[in-house]
């Protein structure tokens, strides 16, 4: 712990001189002169390398901010039913955060070298607008290292003193949420931007923290998270049980598996809708930029998502379908496994049907055009979000009788 808490000080350190002490990051009033050559990075080019060690870092960052929301509700729930299943299973999420938090920190410091190094004006320009923030930051992560340390290593001094406990639990996750925020507002700021005139000076710090992307991008991120992480407890809870000698840990880590994937499943479920709010915002910030990023040369990456979304749907329904064949009573609800089944799967080619279909010359004209004349609906967002919307529904049908599988009517 010595060792680590050594390393997050030198890591904040660090960052402190490097945003505040830096000749290339001046903070003063931003320079409207923005088009300075960009430095290249060698073999895949700048682009590609800011988005391999950013999305690492995201990665990262979003398991140790998902992981503490479910473990302090777990812990809540623990203290309200005196199960002390709930407050091991909470402790041993916590104990996953720790090498997450000293990786991100490490992909953290390597994406700021990286800017500094490849988009210094975009970078001096950023840190003119959010000088403020960039002072609050690294406070902020300090006070999460700080609180993490703390609420893990007191779980057993305070087992008498739960509700002190569970107090220091929700000052982390304020923590956490904090970073979110303010790192969400550097990211939405260059999406839709605001708090600037015509030529780019800062008017209002707020607005341009608050601009027209940033809580859809907040709630978006908040719930992502959460996925994410009850997902990446949920393989490790699998690894666990494999590896398991005796049956009560593999009981344990079946149930922690469980209880994994139900958090990931039930944030996932609402996952689309605080997407529909974000893409809304996009496209009444500007609609221009909107068709650009779905319908222009961006979109193939809606295409990849909309496979990966599909995949993640028929997973997550046949997760619960398999995990019926062990529970007793479940068998009078199997008959309804294949109307599912094909619900799911039509969905999924629904979702997945591009709008415009990439043809020669000679296709294009036995078509009639670009669109298809059978299909080509189907490309449209308002078939899309139907499919979306069926999906959701019949994955939670799915729960139900995941759920149910082993309940008698009682009269």
């Amino acid at each position: 712990m010595k060792n680590r808490f050594h390393f997050y000080i030198f890591f904040i350190f660090s960052l402190f001189i490097i945003l505040f002490y830096s000749p290339s990051l001046s903070l003063a009033q931003p320079s409207t002169d923005i088009t300075s050559t960009y430095r290249e990075f060698p073999l895949f080019g700048s682009r590609i390398a800011i988005w391999i060690v950013a999305q690492l870092h995201l990665n990262f960052a979003a398991f140790i901010l998902g992981v503490p929301i479910f473990s302090v509700i777990l812990e809540l729930i623990g203290i309200c039913t005196k199960n002390p299943r709930y407050d091991r299973t909470a402790k041993e999420f916590i104990k996953l955060t720790f090498l997450a938090l000293t990786v991100t920190a490490i992909f953290g410091a390597l994406l700021v070298f990286l800017l500094i190094g490849l988009y210094p004006e975009l970078l001096n320009y950023l840190a003119g607008i959010f000088v403020t923030t960039l002072w609050i930051y690294p406070l902020l992560f300090f006070g999460e290292t700080v609180t993490l340390y703390l609420y893990y290593y007191t779980w057993d001094e305070f087992s008498r003193r739960k509700l002190l406990h569970l107090l220091l639990g929700i000052v982390l996750n304020i923590f956490g949420v904090a970073i979110m925020f303010t790192a969400n507002s550097w990211v939405s700021f260059m999406i839709s931007p605001a708090g600037i005139d015509e030529h780019g000076n800062l008017l209002k710090i707020w607005d341009a923290i608050t601009n027209f992307t940033w809580m859809p991008l907040n709630i978006h991120r908040f719930v992502g998270n959460i996925s994410f992480g009850g997902a990446i407890v949920a393989a490790y809870a699998g690894f666990k049980f494999m590896v398991s000698r005796t049956d009560a840990e593999r009981a344990h880590y079946d149930w922690m598996g469980y209880t994994g994937n139900i958090i990931a499943i039930s944030a996932f479920m609402i996952l689309p809708f605080a997407g529909y709010w974000l893409t809304k915002e996009i496209y009444a910030f500007s609609e221009q930029l909107g068709v650009i990023l779905m319908g222009g040369f961006l979109s193939w990456l809606w295409i990849i998502q909309a496979v990966i979304i599909g995949i993640l749907f028929l997973g997550t329904n046949c997760y619960f379908w398999i995990g019926m064949e062990r529970i007793p009573g479940a068998e009078r609800y199997k008959k309804y496994i294949k109307y599912l089944v094909l619900i799911v799967a039509l969905c999924f080619l629904v979702w997945a049907t591009p709008h415009t279909l990439v043809a020669t010359q000679e296709e294009t004209h036995r078509m009639g055009g670009s669109h298809h004349p059978v299909v080509g609906v189907l490309g449209l967002m308002s078939a899309k979000n139907t499919a979306v919307n069926i999906m959701i529904m019949a994955t939670f049908i799915s729960f139900l009788i995941y759920r149910r599988g082993n309940k008698i009517p009682t009269v």
